[in-house]
């Protein structure tokens, strides 16, 4: 299929959820850099830089999961399951509610604290995998119930992919998750609120820009291309990917044709996918389940965190008994309770384990399980898809833009950054954070800070103020 029909363009996630993992540590990109030697830009050079790289850390291997073709949300349910009431899940892979987010984890170590419950005597000892928003739930939860709990968490910090950042920053960054979804019926926000974390509503309107800089209307086109495609999708025999039903359904059949502003049909499909579809999986339409691909619905209830996404980790924290920088690679189990070997070759028992570790960790067999996960285990962690989501984080001596829309996006052409988030009218400071998804992430993923910098300011390009004529 040709390049520019649909497939391509990359995204950002609104919804990047990361849990920490236990694995080999191998190196992964410091928070800050402060650029020197950089790669020339009309745009001009920030005075500070924070990027992701999530796919290559090895602690996560990817950003969140994601239904790919054939998975369904019984995997997710599978997934959850107990082993012999000795080895326990959760994480937001088995969220069979609102996967992929902070909201979905923390109901899936609620419930993994449930299940422990449900079987164990008191004061057993529980020995929790990673100490991401799941796990320190879990945690927490069972430490309250009166259990003896010991959270093993690889990285030397606590909070998995939520990881907030302070430092040379005017106020806290969120290198992981940076919005609350659904305040109208969940309450995560309120719980943030309460600790004195500062959220603002983020409506997802956005000011669309073509490469060439000039602001256009969002024509409904892509949408209802993606709409009627998934449509066709549910009324057929065997799941699909999003892409086969794009093109088997005849709704990625736009015309190629450019208007008087240069753009066509066809690019406002691709627009749909480069900034909705990848946005909110991390995938591309020939990876994602055409039945249960991530509702893309644009919603006005989300909510923007300002104040530190970490502090809700560090309060439920309080207390808990921690061993930081410590690699899990085997996970042993029998009648009599749970043996854990670690990556320095120590061994820990306990009664019962909760794993948390992300999906991506799972798939890539990070931790070797004794006896071998059931079928049912191994077929939900082969089924269910990891995506890739990554953020940069620039801080400007002074606004080059003269825009006060928060939300930035471009059309026309693919692009590695085409979705911003301005933090001008937010906190009054001159930072942005880009976002960047699917391939291009993964393909971003391999580059060094500078060219990775340079790649961002050229996604920036078509939001330069014009000069004022003389």
């Amino acid at each position: 299929m040709n390049r520019r029909t649909f497939l391509l363009g990359t995204a950002s996630g609104f919804s990047v959820l990361a849990l920490a993992a236990c694995v080999t540590p191998q190196p992964v990109p410091s928070p800050s850099v402060t650029p020197s030697t950089l790669t020339p830009s009309i745009v001009p050079q920030p005075l500070t830089v924070s990027r992701t790289n999530w796919s290559s850390d090895p602690f996560s291997r990817g950003s969140f999961s994601y239904a790919a073709v054939g998975a369904t949300p019984e995997h997710r349910v599978d997934l959850g399951q107990s082993v012999d009431a000795r080895v326990f899940f959760a994480g937001e892979a088995t969220a069979a509610e609102e996967p992929g987010t902070v909201q979905g984890a923390r109901a899936s170590g609620l419930l993994a604290a449930s299940q422990v419950r449900d079987v164990a005597a008191p004061g057993e000892r529980i020995t929790v995998i990673g100490a991401g928003i799941a796990g320190i739930t879990a945690a927490r939860q069972l430490v309250d119930d009166g259990f003896n709990v010991v959270v093993i968490e690889a990285r030397d910090r606590i909070g998995g992919r939520i990881d907030t950042v302070s430092g040379d920053w005017p106020f806290p960054i969120e290198r992981g998750p940076s919005f609350v979804h659904r305040t109208s019926v969940d309450f995560l926000d309120d719980e943030l609120t309460a600790l004195g974390v500062r959220l603002l509503p983020f409506a997802r309107t956005p000011e669309v820009r073509t490469r060439a800089g000039a602001v256009v209307d969002v024509s409904p086109l892509g949408a209802q291309a993606v709409a009627g495609a998934l449509s066709w999708a549910a009324s057929q025999q065997q799941d699909v990917s999003v892409e086969r039903a794009l093109i088997d359904s005849g709704e990625a059949s736009l015309s190629k044709t450019p208007n008087a502003e240069g753009l066509s049909d066809a690019d406002w499909l691709e627009y749909e996918i480069a900034t909705k579809l990848k946005v909110e999986s991390g995938a591309t339409p020939s990876q994602q389940s055409a039945w249960y691909t991530t509702d893309i619905a644009s919603t006005d209830d989300d909510q923007i965190v300002i104040g530190g996404y970490s502090t809700l980790l560090n309060s439920d924290a309080e207390g808990l008994e921690l061993l930081l920088s410590k690699v899990v690679n085997r996970v042993a189990h029998d009648n009599n309770g749970v043996s854990l070997r670690l990556g320095t070759g120590e061994s820990l028992s306990a009664d019962r384990v909760i794993v948390t570790v992300p999906l991506g960790v799972l798939k890539d067999a990070a931790i070797e399980f004794s006896p071998a996960l059931p079928f049912s285990h191994r077929g939900a962690i082969a089924a269910l898809g990891m995506g890739v989501v990554d953020k940069i984080w620039l801080r400007f001596d002074v606004p080059f833009w003269d825009t006060s829309a928060r939300l930035w996006t471009i059309v026309g052409e693919d692009a590695d950054f085409p979705v911003w988030i301005n933090m001008m009218p937010l906190t009054g400071e001159p930072v942005l954070m880009g976002l960047v998804a699917a391939e291009n992430a993964t393909r971003l993923s391999e580059l060094d800070d500078d060219a990775f910098l340079a790649a961002a300011l050229t996604g920036l390009e078509p939001f330069l103020a014009v000069p004022d004529a003389k």
